[in-house]
């Protein structure tokens, strides 16, 4: 039992993934440790190429070559390692225990065959037997809960629009009730009002199926919006962590400070301001932390000695050295 009150349902200790290059190897993802909760939802935010995708590709061991886990466990609370498992047996799993809500909705489904068909031989491939009425009974079911009718089981995907297709995917993840749902932007190529629906859906599905979802963006609107722990990715590693009130009121680590800060707001009137330098090279870091070169209370430390995450705050983490300096200041 943690802090918040809820079980653990996934363990990720040392999480990393790389990928070789002609110029060496790039640490995609970088000794990320994170708990996931029984029935919360967890958001994973971070600009592009932190590493969030990769995280939950490796969580479904999808990881293509030239990319490999290079370490690390993902446990789920019955001592199952997803990281261990044989390809057969990780096969059961995917659908089974976790799932994932693609981002290109058009590109996960078969162009060529109709959406029932392509439900009920998901259904089919992970052992689910039964006869054409129940397979049909079960497709209208699914449908009706991400709130779509039974005729669209006979269109193609190209009959549908986006979020009509979106919608599928996710029906298609909670086929047979996993336990976690990886979101990986599942509202990015939609437009805002599309966007809220399907997020209004996963929220109603995760709370009927009892299940965890881990949500991952560049939203921070969307997440606030969503989850109830957010986690932030830098440079493939985890640098903050906390429930979604403190992350955006009271925010620990400066990228994250910074990345609050970028938002536009309705309330206050200011000029618009980006995150000075550009993203790190994941081929040649900087040392100490990665943060470093762009922040902006950076010291001389900084550059130096590699922060680890802590606990900075009442189940709140980041990785900084600006805390730990606190923690050794003398008392005035």
């Amino acid at each position: 039992m943690s802090d918040n009150g809820k079980e653990a349902l996934l363990d990720i200790r040392g999480m990393e993934v790389h990928f070789e290059t002609r110029r060496g190897i790039a640490r995609a993802v970088n000794e990320v440790d994170l708990t996931l909760y029984k029935g919360e939802r967890f958001g994973l935010v971070g600009e592009s190429g932190s590493g969030k995708t990769t995280l939950i590709l490796a969580l479904l061991r999808m990881i293509k070559t030239p990319g490999f886990i290079a370490g690390g466990s993902a446990t789920f609370d019955d001592g199952t390692d997803l990281i261990q498992l044989s390809q057969a047996d990780v096969r059961q799993a995917r659908l089974a225990r976790v799932a994932m809500v693609p981002q290109g909705a058009m590109n996960s489904l078969n162009p060529v065959m109709r959406i029932g068909d392509q439900l009920i031989l998901t259904m089919r491939e992970h052992g689910i037997e039964g006869e054409r009425e129940q397979w049909l009974k079960r497709v209208e079911e699914l449908l009706d809960k991400v709130g779509l009718k039974p005729e669209a089981a006979r269109l193609y995907p190209h009959e549908l629009s986006g979020g009509m297709k979106q919608r599928v995917c996710i029906a298609q993840a909670i086929s047979l009730n996993p336990q976690l749902i990886l979101a990986d932007e599942p509202t990015s190529a939609l437009d805002v009002v599309v966007q809220r629906q399907i997020m209004q859906t996963l929220r109603q599905l995760q709370h009927e199926l009892g299940a965890t979802v881990l949500l991952v963006g560049h939203d921070m609107g969307l997440m606030a919006q969503f989850a109830e722990r957010v986690g932030i990715m830098y440079g493939g590693k985890l640098v903050e962590v906390g429930t979604v009130h403190d992350i955006f009121h009271n925010p620990q680590h400066p990228y994250t400070q910074l990345l609050i800060s970028s938002i536009p707001s309705f309330e206050t009137k200011g000029e618009f301001k980006g995150i000075p330098g550009v993203a790190l090279s994941l081929l040649d870091p900087p040392s100490g932390c990665l943060f470093h070169p762009r922040c902006p209370q950076a010291t001389e430390r900084c550059k130096a000695e590699e922060p680890r995450l802590a606990e900075v705050a009442p189940n709140q983490l980041a990785s900084c050295l600006l805390h730990e300096e606190d923690e050794h200041a003398p008392a005035s």
